[in-house]
């Protein structure tokens, strides 16, 4: 296929969209400011978990996303640490258990493989839980995976087939021609393409504007603790109803210090045995920066679902910026006003769940392909609607 493709940003996303564009035969430049997995995908936990999901297009792009995962370390030849473990939602009160019951439900009428467990059930698959465990939830669907690994690894098999990766290059603005962008600006240095992908996460609205385009993805910080090494403890992806709960706060609200730290413990154990502990959701533009108050809130919530943890050590602590949309879902597809511009951001906490997919479809319709899958709910128009 004689065409050119530049995809913007070097996180999971665009470096999934690289390699799937290469297996199109299609040449491509991937350029990143600073260096592969710098941003996001560095600064995250390790889940694929499909139950977080409310039925609908955002589930369904999940489960065809975990497809593709139980057969990429194959595909790309890589270790990516890919464990398909099962997840639990940990219930701790009364209010918890109805919002969540009632998730479970849905997701059951739509097909998907969730129970609901008793605390003593809970307990039984996951040694070590608090008293104050009440239920959960259980999927055997749930996996995880290290995303550092997978972003190396796809931008190291689009390298073989051909890619032009250009790190330490940022994108200072879109190059175009009347209605249709036809490349972009690095340096100085003009880049022309008969299509231009934007996975640049949080920093794709500052792209746009120039173009008239308002893009609604706002950062939502994320704080993780990290601790010292232990003997294997957590036997699956593990989320808490009240994280899940702040995953779907209805508005970016800069109000009550609970709603905009969204406290809430997602816990998981890498292949190394450190524990990667988190988390928040927090409104507060683009400060990465962690702060004592949200981690001691994460640490005290951590210790009382799991009372052992209070003698593990914390070795060190980070915090990423998650790409937030006010529906919860990606904007992935055309930019309708621009022809040869194209957006895959705004994936929030569920980039890596749905790195694979995303890449797929992508590719496809950046090449002007029917993806096989219907993107309208995901298209930038939804909110100019």
């Amino acid at each position: 296929m004689s065409y050119r493709v530049i995809v913007v940003g070097g996180g999971i996303i665009g470096t999934s969209i690289a390699y799937y564009l290469t297996k199109l035969g299609v040449e491509v430049t991937l350029i990143e400011a600073k260096d592969l997995a710098s941003g996001t995908s560095g600064a995250c936990d390790r889940a694929i978990m499909l139950q977080s999901k409310k039925p609908g297009p955002l589930l369904d792009l999940a489960i065809e996303s975990a497809h593709m995962y139980a057969d990429l370390e194959a595909e790309l030849g890589a270790d990516l640490e890919y464990r398909k473990c099962g997840g639990m939602i940990l219930v701790e009160t009364e209010q918890e258990r109805e919002a969540i019951q009632r998730l479970v439900d849905q997701q059951q009428k739509a097909g998907l493989q969730v129970e609901f467990l008793s605390g003593a059930e809970a307990r039984k698959r996951q040694p070590g839980l608090s008293k104050d465990v009440i239920g959960a939830t259980w999927s055997d669907d749930d996996a995880e995976v290290n995303p550092l690994n997978v972003c190396f690894a796809m931008a190291s098999a689009a390298r073989k087939r051909g890619a032009d990766i250009r790190l330490q290059s940022r994108v200072t603005g879109l190059i175009t021609d009347r209605e249709r962008v036809v490349g972009v600006e690095v340096s100085g240095e003009k880049i022309f393409a008969d299509a231009t992908v934007l996975s640049s996460g949080v920093w794709t609205p500052k792209l746009l504007a120039p173009l008239g385009l308002h893009v609604p993805i706002i950062p939502r910080r994320g704080q993780i603790l990290v601790s010292e090494r232990i003997p294997p403890m957590i036997n699956s992806v593990i989320l808490s109803g009240a994280y899940i709960a702040s995953k779907m706060l209805k508005r970016a609200s800069s109000g009550e210090k609970t709603d905009t730290a969204g406290i809430g413990l997602a816990i998981g154990q890498t292949k190394s045995g450190n524990l990667l502990i988190g988390g928040s959701r927090e409104f507060v533009g683009f400060d990465r920066r962690p702060t004592a108050e949200v981690l001691h809130a994460i640490s005290q919530t951590a210790v009382r679902v799991f009372p052992v943890l209070g003698s593990v050590n914390i070795l060190r602590a980070f915090a990423g910026l998650r790409p937030y949309t006010p529906d919860k879902m990606p904007i992935l597809g055309v930019v309708k006003e621009w022809s040869g511009l194209y957006i895959a951001a705004g994936h929030e906490g569920d980039g890596i769940a749905l790195a694979p997919v995303t890449g797929k479809l992508m590719a496809r319709v950046a090449c002007g392909l029917d993806p096989g899958f219907d993107l309208r709910p995901f298209s930038l128009s939804r909110f100019q609607r």
